[in-house]
């Protein structure tokens, strides 16, 4: 224990940080960041608390298990400072650095990196802001440099990817693709059977069968991997009359007026990632990150002539085959699924609902696991699929039961609401004011670099660079504003719907329940925030449903009108 002097003592917290690329990039170590940190600990006389990682996370976001536990125990109190080994490490965002700084201040506990060059002073914190915005825009220019070197080397009909598309592979030089026969002749079998009329899992099921494995050497083909192959133009052979108005005339007079080739496209899509995080209905969290995907305008893509080998007939032939197969996927959708939304296999994916059709008299519905369903039961989740007659009206009787009880209803909906707001909302007024003060800090930065270019103390360029940062500052935050509305919505709706609960579904009596459709039915459950998880005794469901509490968890044994072979069936049920 360190000589404090009298004093209460200091202690820290220890934050390390690596996403996958750094790591695979630039040798970043998590255990090579905690050893430093220690030993500063250890010399300055801090206490270590708790050592806490963020492997595998990006510092785009604060949507991160570890962070989330070291705002916990701050806000808990007693802890001196938070340290990491680089100002990076806790975000790579100068204003989520900000609102750290701001939200651990509060609570007597301070930010601190290794490699900070100011102090606690008003002109060492400015040093460090600046500092930071000025590693953003280098970061920034980077990536626009590199993407801007992507576009030049594609307008120069030279490959862009440094992976190569399944059937072909990088010449010597890195800068174009050439066939690579023993895959090209797996894609041509997988057109031909496309073409035969089979859709993507009964190719999916022949590849398996013939030991054929993916891409990333997998014995199993995704079905969504076999049907974007089909659709792909790289495998599309094109006229030298067609490439002539896609590709710069340079690129056109290397290509064989004769010849045919496939277009590898660049710069067709905008993809953006967003880290969130969800309850995961057992009192903690799920991280995850939203991939959306859009279009860029049709001018800006930019087209890359490579090798033809299959015949045009034949794609042609296996993309409208493919396009007939399609017509067909959606009827299951006239039937109400209860549950539709609501199913979690054990194995953490969601379970998506399907039907068999094995005689005209006969149809079956079934809830199953979406991974396991991809894979056609060649993948390592082994969930049975659940037949929706099985499931619906056990999960029914239990719900229907507990709508009898208000009391239980209110309890459940209280706990849901105050997990929710301790989780997902943590200080939002505070996050809320740290943020407009941030955008007022943005304005006044403007009109004051506004004010030195004016005076001639900055370049047109200089505050060009300047003003964009600040603008980047500023969407950043009006998002973050924007999310704690969204945020203070989902809890009014929570408060709304237990309202509703409690003031219509309750009061109807047994028969009107009974009679509710499956539509109803399912709205109820949203509402209940319900999820239903199969297990090896039977089904466990989570949401805001209580019986008597026991350690968190409530027994099926304390609400009354439930059968014995419920009973057996469900367990436990309702964590909250």
């Amino acid at each position: 224990m360190p000589n404090t002097n009298g004093h209460s003592p200091k202690r820290a917290i220890l934050y390390a940080r690596v996403s996958t690329e750094e790591q695979a990039r630039s040798g970043y170590s998590l255990a090579q960041q905690i050893e430093a940190l220690k030993e500063y600990a250890v010399h300055e006389g801090y206490e270590v608390l708790e050592e806490i990682l963020d492997p595998g996370h990006s510092g785009a976001s604060l949507a991160r298990p570890g962070m989330d536990r070291v705002r916990d125990l701050v806000a808990a109190g007693g802890v001196s400072v938070v340290l990491a080994q680089d100002r990076d490490r806790l975000s790579r965002e100068p204003a989520y650095i900000y609102l750290l700084k701001q939200e651990f201040g509060k609570r007597g506990c301070k930010l601190r990196a290794l490699n900070d060059r100011g102090d606690d002073s008003p002109e060492g914190e400015l040093t460090d802001g600046i500092l930071d915005q000025l590693a953003k825009f280098e970061r920034a220019k980077f990536a626009e440099r590199s993407r801007r070197g992507r576009a030049r080397k594609a307008r120069e009909g030279r490959a862009v990817s440094p992976n190569a598309n399944y059937g072909f592979k990088l010449n010597e030089t890195k800068e174009g693709l050439v066939i690579y026969e023993p895959e090209m002749v797996v894609v041509e079998k997988m057109f031909r059977m496309a073409a035969e009329g089979l859709g993507t899992g009964a190719i999916q099921t022949r590849l398996h069968a013939e030991g054929i494995r993916s891409p990333k050497g997998s014995p199993t083909w995704y079905r969504i991997i076999i049907k974007r192959l089909i659709e792909c133009d790289v495998y599309r052979p094109h006229t030298y009359e067609e490439i002539s108005g896609l590709v710069a005339p340079d690129v056109l007079a290397r290509l064989d007026p004769k010849g045919e080739y496939g277009i590898q496209w660049f710069n067709r899509r905008k993809v953006t990632r967003e880290t969130y995080s969800e309850p995961d209905g057992e009192g903690g969290r799920r991280y995850k990150t939203r991939r959306s995907v859009s279009w860029r305008p049709k001018e800006e893509w930019i087209a890359v002539p490579v090798p033809a080998w299959l015949p045009r007939e034949l794609v042609d032939q296996a993309r409208s085959m493919m396009a007939v197969n399609k017509g067909s996927e959606r009827k299951r959708l006239a039937r109400e699924w209860e549950l539709r939304g609501l199913m979690r296999c054990s194995c953490g994916v969601s379970m998506v609902t399907h039907h068999t059709n094995p005689a005209p008299e006969r149809i079956y519905h079934y809830y199953s696991c979406r991974s396991r369903r991809e894979l056609r039961n060649m993948g390592p989740c082994r969930q049975r699929s659940i037949q929706a007659k099985e499931v619906e009206p056990l999960v029914w009787e239990f719900v229907s039961n507990l709508l009898k009880d208000p009391e239980r209803i209110r309890v459940g909906m209280n706990a849901l609401i105050d997990r929710e707001s301790e989780a997902g909302c943590r200080d939002s007024g505070e996050q809320a004011a740290a943020w407009t003060k941030k955008l007022e800090e943005c304005d006044r930065l403007r009109a004051a670099y506004q004010d030195q270019q004016a005076a001639g103390l900055m370049t047109l360029e200089e505050l060009a660079s300047k003003i964009k940062g600040i603008e980047e500052t500023r969407r950043l935050a009006l998002a973050e504003l924007s999310a704690l509305e969204v945020r203070e919505a989902r809890m009014s709706e929570l408060e709304r719907d237990r309202d509703a609960l409690l003031e219509s579904w309750s009061e109807r009596v047994p028969e009107g329940l009974d009679s509710l459709t499956g539509q109803e039915r399912n709205k109820v459950y949203r509402m209940l925030r319900l999820e239903v998880i199969p297990t090896e005794e039977g089904f466990e469901v989570r949401g805001a449903l209580v019986g008597r509490l026991h350690n968190g968890t409530s027994s099926l044994e304390d609400v009354p009108g439930i059968g014995p072979k419920t009973l057996e069936k469900i367990k436990p049920f309702a964590t909250i």
